[in-house]
């Protein structure tokens, strides 16, 4: 246990899928696993645990930015041995390319976070990758499920509000193709630990277009996005 997630050694899994919002972890885990237990509310982060084709999972929250899901990913790769995180959320999308509703696998994460520097990881130029094991696994199987999915660079802004434009926040972003919060944070701790990490994201809003999803849909089109979570964390 550490202070910030009582469940036991044993109530965790090898493998995480992590959304921000713990609502959210309720919500993937009722849909997805058999025998959901919840295993942790400490801070109202909600961590269920339960099984998916046979397969152990924990559903566990991480919250908003890379300091806090930065606490919840070292504590479970390493006080929980937990062997591979998925990340899944929403991006806004700095490509015409990507339209609201297309799932982006996040290969690496560029990102003006000291995080990475603070916890000893190397990120030349300001990029950490995913691990590319994880990477081809969901190209492999957004194909395979028909998936509408992009493999590309996100950005992970430490700020959902400042001062710089759309076009700006694009020159800044390292040739990032969309925009989230969290993904350096769970890479730099992935390459701390030696540990399996991956992000998965639902383009939630165009910043070119200005196309955003109601909050209705972004409550029920996240579904092929957390298929996919499952199927690559099964393997």
């Amino acid at each position: 246990m550490t202070p910030h997630n009582k469940a036991k050694k044993d109530e965790i899994a090898p493998v995480a899928i992590m959304p921000g919002d713990p609502l959210r972890a309720q919500w993937i885990a009722k849909n997805n696993l058999e025998d959901a237990r919840l295993v942790n509310d400490v801070r109202g982060i909600f961590a269920y645990t339960g099984a998916h084709n046979g397969k152990l999972f924990t559903v566990m929250a991480h919250g908003m930015g890379i300091p806090s899901i930065g606490i919840y990913t070292w504590e479970l790769f390493k006080f929980y041995e937990v062997k591979t995180i998925i990340r899944v959320g929403s991006a806004g999308s700095y490509s015409k390319q990507i339209k609201v509703g297309d799932v982006i696998i996040a290969k690496d994460a560029a990102s003006f976070s000291p995080y990475a520097s603070d916890i000893g990881v190397p990120a030349p130029e300001g990029i950490l990758a995913a691990t590319p094991l994880l990477v081809e696994r969901a190209c492999q199987n957004a194909e395979r499920l028909g998936i509408s999915a992009h493999c590309c660079r996100v950005f992970s802004s430490d700020s959902f509000y400042n001062k710089y434009s759309v076009e700006e926040n694009i020159k800044r972003s390292h040739g990032a193709e969309a925009v989230e919060m969290e993904a350096f944070g769970l890479y730099a701790n992935a390459q701390a630990l030696g540990k399996n990490a991956l992000t998965l994201l639902t383009c939630s809003d165009s910043l070119v277009t200005g196309e955003s999803m109601s909050a209705e849909a972004r409550q029920t089109s996240f579904s092929g996005m957390v298929k996919l979570a499952f199927e690559i964390g099964g393997i």
